[in-house]
């Protein structure tokens, strides 16, 4: 599943996430696919969760970084790609 700009990403079940410093590991117990994250991919990750969309993510993230909207954009994207791909994160429609 494509996850659109508009969507709201959400832990998947059995999902730990443990930082170390300013840096963070994904693990899903069920199975057993983990992601290390950087510095950026911590900070992608905690707004990502919090926010109401991954478009709300991406407003705050812009405001945050000194970089293009375009490549944020991009990045963003393939960050997002790559949990739902290593089933870390599930996307659905955003909270009213």
């Amino acid at each position: 599943m494509a996850v659109v700009f508009r969507d709201r990403v959400r832990v998947a079940p059995d999902v730990l996430f443990r930082t170390i410093s300013d840096e963070a590991v994904l693990v899903n117990l069920k199975t057993g696919m983990y992601l290390g994250l950087n510095q950026v991919g911590t900070r992608m990750w905690t707004v990502l969760n919090a926010a109401d969309s991954v478009e709300d993510a991406y407003g705050e993230l812009l405001d945050e970084y000194e970089v293009e909207p375009s490549e944020l954009r991009r990045d963003l994207q393939d960050f997002v790609d790559k949990l739902v791909g290593h089933q870390l994160i599930e996307a659905g429609p955003p909270t009213a």
